[in-house]
């Protein structure tokens, strides 16, 4: 009797934070997450060389959501590329690279071992910056005035309390970066704002009902960033050459990719790395998972194309079920 009130009091709490998230404003530590930073004259120059997304003419406030991939047009991972610096300078002062940190290594030795010949220096952020995360309506009701454009991406010094932050745009609300020993002191400053602190899996929950995948769970290096779904993010097609960029190009204008992204509603909870099989075939393995108060058990997953929405996975051994559905969650229903 006592697990199944434990169990009870977790699904409450979950969507009681859930409900945070979506109505109020949840507070998220993720200072995890690798962050490396290039400065430089020709940092935005090298660096739009290695990856998917344009960055010439980016300015100091303004930002990008970008790929790194080899030569095959296979992902190495992904990151958030910030500009900052004087908004009224041309060129900003730094790139601020902020990337899972399962990818960190494969960037910093990516960043190693090209950038010779290029005027960037290569510095290290991951413990010297904290990272919070403001997610939901009232994010910036919890910042309060100066803070970033409404674009996904962009940033604004702000001053909070008498601590100094960097605060960046998301698609859910806002982050903030700041020294890492001031983080639990600007995570203090946000709870008396009004924001609730609440669990990564619920905040992660809210990531895949909005079907956003993430490096090292739903991708990986096997992965071509448009079966993700992430070409009209992270990708641009005028750009001059990157590394991968054969590939990337090939399989947009001429081909179809062999996997997509896929949502799954479950009949019961599953397993990161569950198979999943069609009939006779393996179609794929399950990536992310959540309990979503709304949609009950659901995850993402990378599936080949002849699973489309509509369909019915076998999980794992059989016992457990999934419908294959369009992303984000609900846009299908």
């Amino acid at each position: 009797m006592a697990a199944t009130d434990t169990r009870r009091g977790s699904a409450a709490d979950l969507a009681a934070e859930h409900h945070v998230l979506t109505h109020g404003c949840g507070l998220v530590d993720r200072s995890e997450r690798g962050k490396l930073a290039l400065t430089g004259a020709g940092a935005i120059d090298f660096l739009n060389g290695q990856v998917t997304n344009e960055l010439a003419g980016l300015r100091p406030g303004e930002g990008r959501y970008a790929a790194f991939l080899t030569h095959k047009g296979k992902m190495l991972g992904d990151m958030r590329i910030l500009a900052l610096g004087d908004p009224s300078a041309e060129v900003p002062a730094e790139l601020f690279l902020d990337t899972e940190r399962v990818a960190l290594q494969a960037l910093f030795d990516m960043i190693r071992r090209f950038k010779v010949g290029y005027d960037v220096e290569l510095h290290k952020r991951t413990l010297e910056r904290g990272l919070l995360s403001l997610i939901g309506p009232g994010s910036d009701a919890a910042l309060g005035a100066g803070g970033p454009a409404a674009e996904e991406h962009a940033s604004a010094p702000i001053e909070l309390g008498g601590v100094a932050a960097l605060a960046v745009r998301t698609d859910v609300g806002m982050d903030l970066v700041c020294e890492s020993e001031l983080t639990a002191r600007l995570a203090q400053l946000l709870r008396e704002r009004g924001a609730s602190d609440v669990e990564e899996a619920t905040a992660e929950c809210l990531r895949i009902e909005r079907g956003r995948p993430r490096f090292g769970i739903d991708i990986d290096e096997s992965t071509i960033p448009q079966e993700a779904g992430l070409n009209e993010r992270a990708v641009s097609f005028t750009k001059g050459c990157y590394v991968g960029q054969e590939t990337v190009a090939r399989l947009h204008y001429r081909g179809k990719p062999n996997r997509h992204l896929r949502g799954l509603r479950l009949s019961a909870p599953a397993t990161t790395g569950d198979a999943l099989s069609l009939g006779e075939r393996e179609v794929g393995r399950v990536g992310s998972t959540a309990l979503s108060p709304a949609l009950g058990p659901i995850a993402l997953a990378l599936v080949r194309r002849e699973a489309q929405p509509g369909d019915s996975l076998a999980v794992g051994g059989g016992e457990v079920s999934a419908e294959v559905v369009a992303l984000p969650f609900g846009s299908s229903h």
